[in-house]
């Protein structure tokens, strides 16, 4: 009875279907303890049998180890024991298995007897498992199945690589592109092992923590490999985890704290990483390690780590971005704002080397930081460092990636509306910028240009209003001069890319597809220049179309409307803005009429409802025909526009003057109010 019993527990956790093992797994965790002595015995060594067993499948050595572990976890034993020592023994020669998933569960279970002996294991097993790590780091060739495998692999795959030479461009690097992105198999699964151990101790490891192991792991952080990187900082965050509790208020034999520089160094590296999942596990080591210290300790390693937490608040990637808006709350509560005006000089140091990084998405988060600068913190702390953040801005103004023009022209709009005197003598830099960006290709940059030029009226008032003016009419009158065939994709030009135009002309070319180097998902794709805007082809451009620059144009007026300085000019605009929508042998002019729909009633505002109910006649055939284009964002657009007008003339001045300009509109005026069909 008891074999048998035996046998079928060892039968389900050692089947050759996952699911099987795993459902056995959760059956041992819950029955475990019923067990009586005899049969776990028996369990144990018929689990230890099976491991050992070289001539078994890896399916039935990984079920195996999950059996072990499980019986590790929930049945006391003697650390220094015969089932301890054996299944320590059996863990370690399998971490150097062919099969990854094998070498992981390896791994698992040395931890789980870490966390049961506290740390007697570590102890017996360190000098083998950081040779495994640190042969391996170096890549040096040992003498075990897995190794053997992975060279027979590589020998294989470089092969491949340098097949075909003649034809392939750049193969030449074959080898240190396999160096760079290779699974480094062995390397990994002796991480996590490491990582396991060390969560397993808790703080019964801050003893073992010395300068030889962190030698060891900051070669890690350093390493080329991002796997390896990622992999790294997860066994750092597990290293710092263990200096908190009651260890934090000891500083004295705190490692986190007397190796503390060091660690907070390579931890600034990881959050500047340009990879995003390198990026997070540094994001979660440094927050572990913040919280690990006092309060009153942690401000030692701000000048370090407090820039780069509070640029990954705006990173485009959005598990590092939330992360480090987590952390900057638990690290710094209410008093972000006076930490940041107290680390200035590091803080702004960061953001302008940040604007020079080859990652786009850092340089578009460098600038929404520098725009927060600007906008949230004390004048007096950023005011001396004005000049070297605008010549930061002005050189992103140039980025092909259109993003970072766009916050780089949001964030000197938002300088010169707060420091005018400093952004002065900028002016003559900017101007030609955010006339550039007024027309660009992408929509919402010629949105961020209208509010950064709207910003500088606000600044200086009359004085700037005659050369904006004049460069408003103009690109309202352009409109006439747009030629009906500028839509015909043959006219691209080096420069940023609109993918759309892009793809278009170049899907059939054969030529640009054919008998070229591959890359895969970014790891092995050349490095991302100053002009590579997430592909390593991008220098396509068409030149600004001329209704392009009247959109940009109706932006900017609908943000100068609201300036009482400026009102007046805008009115006496309305008669061109009304002439430029009406110009439709074009194909674009709906998305010139989709803009006007969607400015006109915040122009409307700012000018207020007295002086604007008497132009309205002037953009109400714009609108009707909006309304009714087959183009569904354009007639959207039309249809929110007549909602708000309706709201802010009142519904019945509003049917008045369609009434009075043309009653035929009146059916769909009434169609839109009720959301009937027309």
């Amino acid at each position: 009875m008891l074999e048998q019993q035996i046998e079928t527990i060892v039968t389900s956790l050692c089947a050759s279907q996952k699911l099987e093992r795993d459902r056995a797994v959760v059956e041992l965790n819950n029955k475990i303890k019923t067990l009586s002595p005899e049969v776990v015995q028996s369990l144990q060594r018929a689990l230890i049998n099976k491991s050992l067993d070289s001539s078994s499948p890896w399916e039935t050595v990984h079920g195996s180890l999950l059996g072990l572990r499980m019986v590790v976890l929930n049945v006391e034993v003697e650390p220094e024991g015969q089932f301890h020592c054996e299944v320590r023994a059996a863990s370690l020669r399998l971490l150097t298995h062919q099969e990854v998933r094998v070498r992981q569960a390896a791994g698992e279970v040395l931890g789980a007897l870490c966390q049961q002996d506290g740390g007697v294991t570590y102890a017996s097993c360190r000098s083998q498992v950081l040779e495994l790590v640190r042969s391996n780091l170096e890549r040096q060739m040992t003498d075990d199945d897995a190794s053997r495998s992975e060279h027979e692999s590589t020998r294989q795959l470089m092969e491949k690589l340098t097949a075909g030479t003649r034809e392939r461009r750049n193969s030449g690097d074959a080898a240190q592109i396999f160096h760079d992105t290779a699974g480094w198999r062995n390397l990994e699964t002796n991480m996590k092992c490491l990582e396991h151990m060390i969560n397993g101790c808790a703080p019964k490891f801050l003893p073992y923590i010395d300068q030889d192991l962190l030698d060891l792991i900051f070669t890690a952080l350093t390493h080329t490999n991002r796997f390896v990187r990622e992999t790294g900082f997860n066994v750092c965050a597990a290293l710092v985890s263990c200096g908190g509790g009651e260890a934090a208020e000891f500083l004295e034999t705190n490692p986190m704290f007397t190796f503390g520089d060091q660690l907070s160094r390579h931890l600034g590296q990881g959050l500047a990483d340009n990879w995003s999942q390198v990026r997070l596990a540094s994001s979660v080591a440094t927050r572990k390690f913040l919280m690990s210290l006092p309060a009153a300790a942690r401000e030692r390693f701000f000048p370090v780590l407090l820039p780069r937490l509070c640029l990954n608040r705006y990173y485009v990637a959005e598990g590092v971005r939330l992360h480090s808006q987590e952390t900057w709350r638990q690290v710094a509560g209410s008093e972000g704002k006076a930490l940041v005006e107290k680390y200035i000089d590091p803080v702004v140091a960061y953001y302008i080397e940040a604007t020079e990084a080859d990652n786009h998405a850092v340089r578009e988060a460098a600038c929404a930081c520098i725009a927060e600068l600007a906008l949230k913190i004390a004048r007096g702390s950023v005011r001396a460092h004005v000049p070297d953040l605008l010549h930061a801005l002005t050189v992103c103004f140039s980025d092909d990636s259109w993003p970072v023009r766009d916050a780089a022209c949001v964030a000197c709009g938002n300088f010169i509306l707060c420091f005018p005197d400093e952004s002065q003598g900028s002016l003559e830099v900017l101007y030609p910028l955010f006339f550039n960006n007024l027309q660009d290709n992408i929509p919402s940059v010629r949105q961020g240009a209208a509010a950064a030029l709207s910003n500088v009226v606000r600044a200086y008032g009359k004085t700037v209003l005659p050369l904006i003016m004049e460069k408003l009419k103009e690109g309202l009158k352009g409109v006439e001069g747009q030629p009906s065939e500028s839509e015909r994709y043959g006219d691209l030009e080096s420069g940023p890319a609109t993918y759309g135009v892009v793809k278009r002309k170049r899907d059939n070319d054969m030529d640009l597809h054919s008998n070229k180097q591959m890359y895969s998902c970014g790891s092995l794709a050349p490095k991302m220049g100053r002009g590579g805007g997430g592909c390593s082809d991008c220098r396509f451009r068409r030149p600004p179309q001329l209704w392009e620059k009247a959109d940009g144009c109706l932006y900017l007026a609908s943000e100068l409307a609201g300036i009482p300085e400026a009102a007046p000019n805008i009115l006496e605009c309305l008669p061109l803005m009304s002439e430029a929508v009406r110009h439709k042998h074009y194909t674009s002019h709906v998305t010139l009429l989709e803009t006007l729909c969607k400015t006109l009633p915040h122009m409307a505002k700012g000018l207020s409802k007295r002086v604007f109910k008497s132009h309205l006649h002037l953009f109400l055939d714009a609108i009707f025909y909006a309304l009714e284009c087959e183009n569904a964002l354009t007639s959207s657009a039309a249809s929110q526009c007549l909602t708000q007008l309706s709201q802010f003339l009142g519904p019945n001045i509003l049917r008045g003057r369609v009434e009075e300009h043309n009653p035929s509109y009146l059916r769909a005026l009434d169609a839109n109010n009720f959301i009937a069909p027309l």
